[in-house]
């Protein structure tokens, strides 16, 4: 590797707002998030499912069938 090119990879800390803490190393100082995987509704079971059948039902109601769909 050439020398003094390369940005100085040093520990971090990683903070969330919902208050979890990640240490690891980065080239960016101590960093702030707005959402963490112990936060994510994914990651806790919390999802919630959007009804796109319905969307495209209603699409279908109010602009009539496609040419694909006949």
């Amino acid at each position: 590797m050439k020398t003094a090119i390369h940005p100085e990879y040093t520990a971090t800390t990683i903070v969330c707002a919902c208050g979890t803490v990640y240490n690891t190393r980065s080239t960016g100082d101590n960093l702030r998030i707005g959402i963490c995987a112990a936060c994510h509704p994914f990651y806790t079971g919390q999802q919630k499912f959007v009804d796109t059948a319905g969307r495209i039902e209603k699409f279908a109601r109010r602009y009539g069938k496609t040419k694909a769909g006949k």
